[in-house]
């Protein structure tokens, strides 16, 4: 069964950093594609940043290129985010995300419940 358990969120000031991280489990971590989302109240889901099984390619969203970075440890069967220069803006609820492809069902994602971040003075 595909678990994802993030944590990390909390309150910090705007120019401030956060790192989230994503345990993952019940399932070969090192061989897929993970992705962070946010939602901020009222707005649409937004993804954040993904990055490849073997870590080597990684794409960000427009709003956090230069401030956010993605990384995982297939060791630890984890990936983060690391946030850097925090804005107002960037306060939601961050999602975990992985998905596969099955013969049964076709594509699934899988989400974790989310962990709520907020940038406030």
């Amino acid at each position: 069964q595909v678990q994802l358990v993030e944590s990390g969120g909390g309150l910090v000031q705007p120019g401030g950093s956060l790192r989230l991280s994503c345990a993952a489990s019940g399932f070969t971590f090192s061989t897929y594609t993970m992705t962070w989302y946010r939602q901020a109240p009222g707005k649409e889901r937004e993804l954040v940043a993904t990055i490849t099984s073997a870590g080597g390619r990684t794409k960000y969203g427009d709003s956090v290129k230069g401030r956010f970075t993605i990384s995982r440890d297939n060791v630890k069967n984890t990936v983060y985010l690391q946030m850097n220069s925090l804005k107002p803006e960037d306060t939601a609820m961050y999602y975990c995300k992985t998905g596969e492809f099955t013969t049964v069902q076709g594509w699934m994602d899988y989400w974790g419940k989310g962990t709520l971040v907020t940038v406030s003075s």
